[in-house]
C-alpha cells in the first residue's frame, strides 16, 4: 500500500468513468448473465467495500420486487442455493479468500456464478460462469477506491437491465464531472474538512439507508490509509446507535445528505454543539459544507461522495509517511 499511489489512483477517477460510460454506451456487460426481474434469485457475496456495494444494490433490487440479498462471503450462514440462483460474487483482486470459500460452499448446488473482479484472469473468473469487469484499471496504491465506485455503477446498470430503465451512461458521466469538480477545487474545501472530520476521538460518518456505502466506505478510507478511528452508521440509526458518544467525546460527524431522518441527529448535535461535516446538502449548523456538480441527484451522490472523505484519506496518509 502506498500513499502517493492511491492519491493518484483518486486522480484518475474522471477519466476511468469517463471510459465506463464510454463502454456502456457499447454493450451492456449483464447481457451474457440473461436475468429477468420476474424469475430472478440473486445471491450477492463479498468482502469489505465488495459488500458495501452488494448490500445498496440487493436493497435497490428488492424494492423493485427482485429477489436479492447480500451476505458477506465470510458468513456461516449463506443462502441455501439452486439451479434458478444467481450468485454474484465480487472481489475487486478476484482473490479474496473468504468470497473463492464461499463460492466452494455454494457449489454443486447448480447455481449460476458471476464474477465481478477488476482483474480478468484471477481466481475468481477461473470459477465464474460469466464474468463482468469492472473496468477501473489498476490501483497501484493498493486500495479498493475506483474499483469500489464502479462496482456500484455496474449494479446500478444491472438494476436497470433488470428493470427495463435505460442504462446509466449518462449518470456515469455525470459521476465523472462530479469527481473532477471535487478534485479540481480540493484545495477550496479540504482543509477545512479536514479539520473539522478528524477530531481526537476519531470520526463518525452518516448517510441514508439508500447510500449506507458511503458511510461505510469513507470510514475504511480513514482506517485504511491514514489509519484513522471512523466508524460509519446509517442516518436513522444513528439517534439508537451513535448518538450516546456525542455527550462526552470531542465527536465529529460527516453527514452525506438527502436522509429524511437528519432532524433526529440536528435534534442531538444542535444544542451539544457537535462539529458537523455536511457533503452534498446546505446544512446551517454544519461547521464545513462541500457541494459538488451534480450532487441535487440521488445516484451521482452515490457514485461520487465517498471521493470526499478519500481525498481527506490520501492527504493525512501522504502527511503521515
Amino acid at each position: 500500500m502506498n500513499p502517493d499511489a492511491f492519491a493518484a489512483d483518486l486522480a484518475e477517477k474522471p477519466a476511468r468513468l469517463a471510459e465506463l460510460a464510454a463502454a456502456l454506451e457499447r454493450d451492456d456487460p449483464w447481457a451474457p448473465v440473461g436475468l429477468e426481474a420476474r424469475s430472478a434469485d440473486l445471491v450477492f457475496v463479498g468482502m469489505g467495500s465488495s459488500h458495501y456495494a452488494s448490500s445498496v444494490a440487493a436493497a435497490r433490487l428488492r424494492a423493485r420486487g427482485v429477489r436479492a440479498v447480500a451476505e458477506l462471503a465470510s458468513s456461516d450462514l449463506l443462502p441455501r442455493t439452486g439451479p434458478g440462483t444467481t450468485v454474484v460474487a465480487v472481489s475487486a483482486s478476484g482473490g479474496s479468500r473468504e468470497t473463492l470459500d464461499a463460492l466452494d460452499r455454494l457449489s454443486g448446488s447448480g447455481a449460476r456464478v458471476v464474477g465481478v473482479t477488476n482483474v480478468e484472469s484471477s481466481a475468481l473468473s477461473a470459477r465464474a460462469d460469466v464474468v463482468v469487469p469492472m473496468l477501473a484499471g489498476p490501483e497501484h496504491g493498493g486500495v479498493a477506491c475506483r474499483s469500489f465506485q464502479h462496482t456500484l455503477a455496474l449494479f446500478l446498470t444491472l438494476e436497470a437491465g433488470m428493470t427495463g430503465a435505460p442504462l446509466p451512461a449518462a449518470l456515469v458521466r455525470a459521476a465523472a464531472d462530479a469527481s473532477a469538480d471535487l478534485l479540481e477545487r480540493e484545495s477550496a474545501w479540504l482543509p477545512a474538512v479536514t479539520e473539522a472530520a478528524l477530531g481526537p476521538d476519531g470520526t463518525h460518518l452518516a448517510a441514508p439507508a439508500r447510500r449506507l456505502s458511503s458511510a461505510q466506505q469513507s470510514a475504511l478510507m480513514l482506517r485504511e490509509g491514514p489509519r484513522v478511528a471512523a466508524i460509519g452508521c446509517e442516518t436513522g440509526d444513528w439517534a439508537h446507535v451513535d448518538v450516546y458518544l456525542t455527550k462526552n467525546t470531542d465527536y465529529r460527524l460527516v453527514l452525506f445528505g438527502g436522509s429524511r431522518w437528519i432532524d433526529g441527529v440536528r435534534e442531538w448535535t444542535d444544542p451539544r454543539g457537535t462539529t458537523l461535516v455536511s457533503v452534498g446538502e446546505d446544512l446551517p449548523t454544519a461547521a464545513v459544507t462541500v457541494r459538488y456538480r451534480g450532487d441535487e441527484d440521488d445516484d451521482v451522490r452515490l457514485l461520487s461522495e465517498t471521493l470526499v472523505m478519500e481525498l481527506v484519506a490520501a492527504r493525512r496518509w501522504q502527511a503521515q509517511a
